[in-house]
């Protein structure tokens, strides 16, 4: 394999592992329930300890790549959250939960802004979306083994088994990473090497404030408020509303996460065409941006249909979702050199995590005063569209800054 796409398919595998971490809570919720009893409230609770962990370190992560580079950068970052992982077998009530889940979220924080940079130290601009969408695949790798091995384990050890052996492999890929993976000393991704030195002058708060930066920050806030609801709420709502039990969400669940890695590479494969096809970069990325929104909204009529049709329309959603993440987080090598790639691609994160956060505290409010899931759907199918709207609007054209684009953004500072 050519060494490039070597370190993209390693990539793939981490993240394929976050995905699975994260996803050992929500599948083992109804054994956990057994010993710990958890409200809806609490669940949500849960999740948001996560994800605010997680907004956190997107940040601090970007930053700590950036400034440590990326093979050191993402061996911690890999470490930390196998370990927290692991830690979840060991709680004995919803105390030690929080805390573990926490931690998990502290540590998956930098897995993207990591991505980001292997695909801007390695990549050329038109494969570059191809490669982040195979990566961002790894998200349904992650997610389609979890129903049936996280169902398995339980059946057979028990859910504290389940934390042990996704941390047995975290630290499995810490070992291979380590012996693996060597940064590019002649990266394809700068755009000049006075774009890079002037780049890295460029503060943190000066970063914050560009609107282009704050306009993908806020486009990924709407987006990934739908889709960690989906992620998360997804086996509860099987359990709860539909009647599934542990082997039914083991069987059916993962079908919709099949469908997020196919939506995953198609849209970067299909950005990645355009461009090889004379499409500009703009054009490219904000076509296949507005296919992904315009499929959302079909998630609203999950509530009114058939369990077979709600697990249909659940993957349509799933597809564009994926699709869309894995362009959002190709646009900082798109366009920034790799000084500051990790910084922009951790705020962008970071707004995604919040959003996640803040609307997973609210669903689980709304839940626990009269409201259905139908209301909850009802909201998450037009959030993609608003922030593809807000691109369009205020993003400006997707290209890679200059040196005196670089220079400009330096000197209003």
């Amino acid at each position: 394999m050519n060494r490039r796409w070597y370190f993209v398919v390693m990539v793939a595998v981490a993240i394929a592992i976050s995905y699975f971490d994260r996803q050992t809570l929500p599948v083992a919720i109804a054994a956990i329930q057994r010993n710990i009893p958890l409200s809806n409230q609490q669940f949500s609770y849960l999740q948001t300890a996560f994800l605010l962990a997680y907004a956190a370190m997107y940040v601090l992560g970007g930053r700590l790549l950036d400034a440590f580079g990326t093979r050191k950068g993402f061996l911690f970052i890999m470490l930390w959250w196998s370990l927290a992982c692991a830690l979840h077998g060991l709680a004995s009530g919803f105390m030690l939960l929080l805390i573990a889940r926490f931690l998990l979220g502290g540590g998956e924080g930098g897995a993207f802004p990591a991505a980001t940079r292997v695909v801007a130290e390695w990549i050329e601009p038109g494969e570059r979306s191809t490669a982040m969408g195979f990566i961002n695949a790894g998200t349904a790798i992650g997610s389609v083994l979890a129903p049936p091995l996280i169902g398995f384990v339980l059946l057979r050890s028990g859910w504290r088994a389940v934390f042990l052996v996704a941390g047995i492999f975290g630290l499995a890929w810490v070992l291979w990473w380590a012996v693996s993976y060597r940064s590019n000393a002649m990266t394809l991704s700068s755009n000049t090497v006075d774009a890079r030195v002037i780049g890295s002058n460029l503060g943190w708060q000066r970063v914050v404030s560009m609107r282009r930066v704050q306009t993908f920050v806020f486009a990924k806030f709407m987006s990934d408020s739908a889709w960690y609801f989906l992620l998360f709420w997804l086996p509860k709502y099987l359990y709860d509303v539909r009647g599934f039990d542990v082997k039914q969400v083991s069987y059916y669940a993962w079908i919709p996460y099949a469908a997020s890695g196919i939506g995953s590479f198609i849209g970067g494969w299909l950005s990645s065409r355009l461009i090889q096809n004379g499409r500009s970069i703009d054009f490219s990325r904000k076509l296949v941006l507005g296919m992904c929104a315009v499929g959302m909204p079909v998630v609203m009529f999950v509530s009114v249909a058939p369990v077979q049709v709600a697990l249909l329309l659940f993957s349509i959603a799933f597809f564009c979702q994926q699709a869309w993440s894995g362009l959002i987080m190709t646009l900082p090598a798109d366009i920034f050199p790799l000084t500051v790639v990790g910084t922009v691609a951790g705020l962008i994160g970071f707004g995604g995590a919040i959003g996640g956060a803040i609307f997973g505290l609210i669903a689980g409010y709304m839940l626990g005063h009269g409201f259905t899931y139908a209301t909850l759907f009802l909201l998450v199918g037009t959030f993609h569209l608003i922030g593809f709207l807000a691109i369009l609007l205020f993003a400006g054209r997707i290209q890679p800054l200059s040196a005196i684009d670089l220079q400009h953004i330096e000197s209003a500072a």
